[in-house]
């Protein structure tokens, strides 16, 4: 019970941690309206049930005298009711009041839950795209981070995050009001009981108290099982979510290596794995069903058996038992949401839920923060001067091996540099490192104030039309369409220029010498004062090659182009340096 109470305080204060900087966010104002508003409606929601209560027990009362009079203004108009401050209103007035404020309330709650939620994703999305975090999170799940699908965590975590924290938050704040108001009803309508000599003033009060006592503790017993198995659930189905998108994105490869049983084999070992956890959870499910359903049961009919002696004996009439039934009922299930909302596979709203959907974004919160103060350490990235210098740079892998040593080296602006060496020298790890993104190593590096592009041996394409693929990473409309078009025949994609608003995925759809051509109409259209290009034309042949380096050379004169690759083209640049056994060695 301790380390259940210990981990309760825990997902507290990281569920707090995630809470708190919208409330406080430029947006707080309206958030803090909004959930004002919905406290209000359930606020109003509790009045009106009480009223209703106490409607019931004249009701029936007035049923049990055969008072046509009472009756019909109690259905119809209104009436004064002794004990009972003002006027008693009708039931259509009573009914129509209920479900406009029902109505509204989840209306509000809703409003307030998508406007948390976009703001939420908004600073997750900021966070984790800032200081290339999202990389150095890759790279660290390749070290065995437990750190895994972000894209499950921003899409699905914040939504259940946010709706869920609303929900449980409000019914909570709900019920305690409930409780606290109908403990006094409960309290003044059943009386006292004379139990073996000892009266008990409001002793269905008390009854109450300790039914909701014994269920709430026994359903944290049965259920905490529950939450390790929930955060399991949720890694195993983005893993095989994260496996079929794999299989998507790379159909092609998957036809040509024929690998369609090796592919069946591990969908279904990571179904397996859900299957597994899904039967574990069932299991732990059905017996905390067994008690919850029969505690949910119980308190229908046990009000009536423990107040029935009373009716029994004349003390109170028909509407005192039904008005006492409904007050027990109202106040033990409001003391009773905890064991209400503690599980709930059919919505997924529940404490269980929450507690694994708060572990799992605090989780990835604190690495996206480790992420970036990790920016500040590696190779040191500057921009200063009007070449780029390495400074006793030492760039590593992940286990500590190093790939360059204390090298030092200046190449001028102007001055294009081939570099070459053999695999797995470390060509593409100086790559990273110069455009910033790797963390491990030492020493500086400096690269001029200007613009840079780096073409990577594999291009990414945005999901949108071909020029939007062209122009990335800047915007569409920040090119036109002729610029975009002659970029395209200067990189020898003539057939491509007359689709620039067709919408394709581009990764998919091209070759891979077509995807390395159209990352080179970009660095065309770009035309950046520095451009970065690792194996950029590995997938042509060496006159498709030769062709591309010198139209390059050609198109942008202002341009200083540094091409890393294992093989030799015949464009001639003015330097050119080799790279092996951690060294860099001018060839030329």
């Amino acid at each position: 019970m301790r380390r259940s109470l210990t981990n309760f305080g825990i997902g507290a204060r990281e569920a707090w941690g995630l809470t708190k900087p919208y409330f406080i966010s430029e947006e707080r104002w309206s958030a803090l309206g909004l959930l004002a508003a919905v406290i209000a409606l359930n606020l109003l929601q509790v009045f009106l049930l009480v009223v209703l209560n106490y409607w019931n027990r004249d009701f029936f009362n007035a049923i049990q005298a055969m008072d046509r009079h009472s009756l019909f203004a109690l259905l119809l108009t209104y009436q004064r009711v002794p004990g009972f401050p003002g006027f008693m209103p009708n039931l259509i007035a009573l009914n129509v009041v209920l479900v406009v404020d029902y109505v509204y309330a989840t209306y509000l709650m809703q409003m307030l839950q998508i406007r948390w939620r976009r703001w939420m994703t908004k600073d997750m999305v900021k966070n984790w795209l800032s200081d290339k975090a999202y990389y150095r999170i890759s790279l660290a799940n390749q070290q065995g981070s437990i750190i895994d699908n972000p894209d499950q965590r921003i899409a699905e975590d914040i939504r259940d995050f946010t709706f869920n924290s609303i929900y449980l938050g409000t019914t909570f704040l709900g019920n305690m009001v409930n409780a606290f108001t109908f403990a006094f009803v409960l309290y003044a309508v059943s009386g006292p009981l004379t139990l073996l000599g000892i009266t008990i003033p409001g002793y269905m009060f008390w009854v109450a108290v300790l039914y909701c006592i014994f269920g709430t503790v026994l359903t944290h017993l049965i259920g905490r099982r529950l939450i390790p198995f929930s955060f399991q659930m949720q890694k195993l189905e983005a893993n095989f979510r994260y496996n079929l998108v794999r299989v998507r994105d790379n159909l092609e490869g998957i036809a040509l290596y024929a690998g369609e049983d090796g592919e069946q084999l591990s969908l279904l070992e990571r179904f397996e794995a859900v299957r597994a956890n899904f039967w574990l959870i069932m299991r732990r499910t059905k017996i905390l069903n067994f008690f919850t359903y029969s505690y949910g049961q119980t308190a229908n009919i046990f009000p009536l058996i423990v107040a029935l002696p009373r009716y029994l004996s004349g003390a109170i009439g028909f509407g005192g038992l039904t008005q006492i039934q409904d007050a027990f009922s109202n106040f033990q299930g409001s003391l009773s949401w905890i064991i209400n909302v503690y599980s709930d596979s059919t919505t997924n709203q529940d404490l269980v839920n929450l507690r694994a959907t708060v572990a799992r974004l605090h989780g990835f919160k604190e690495a996206v923060a480790a992420a970036r103060v990790a920016s500040l350490t590696g190779p040191q990235l500057t921009q200063e001067g009007a070449a780029l210098t390495f400074d006793n740079l030492t760039l590593s892998l992940p286990d500590g091996r190093k790939l360059i040593e204390n090298q030092s080296l200046t190449l001028p602006a102007g001055e294009p540099v081939l570099l070459t060496g053999p695999s797995g020298a470390g060509k593409s790890t100086l790559f990273r490192a110069i455009a910033g993104i790797w963390p491990f190593g030492s020493g500086t590096i400096s690269r001029p104030a200007g613009t840079a592009l780096f073409l990577p041996q594999k291009p990414y394409f945005p999901l949108g039309s071909l020029k939007r693929a062209v122009a990335y990473p800047a915007l569409e409309n920040a090119v036109t369409d002729d610029a975009v078009r002659a970029a395209l025949r200067a990189a020898e994609l003539p057939l491509l220029a007359d689709r620039l608003t067709d919408i394709e995925n581009w990764g998919q759809n091209l070759s891979g010498g077509e995807q390395q051509r159209l990352a080179i109409a970009r660095a065309l259209l770009t035309k950046p004062d520095w451009l970065f290009l690792d194996e950029a034309t590995s997938a042509l042949d060496a006159p498709t090659a030769t062709r591309i380096h010198q139209a390059l050379l050609d198109h942008l004169p202002g341009t200083t182009i540094i091409a890393i690759t294992h093989r030799d083209v015949s464009v001639t640049p003015t330097r050119h340096f080799g790279l092996t056994d951690g060294a860099l060695e001018k060839i030329k």
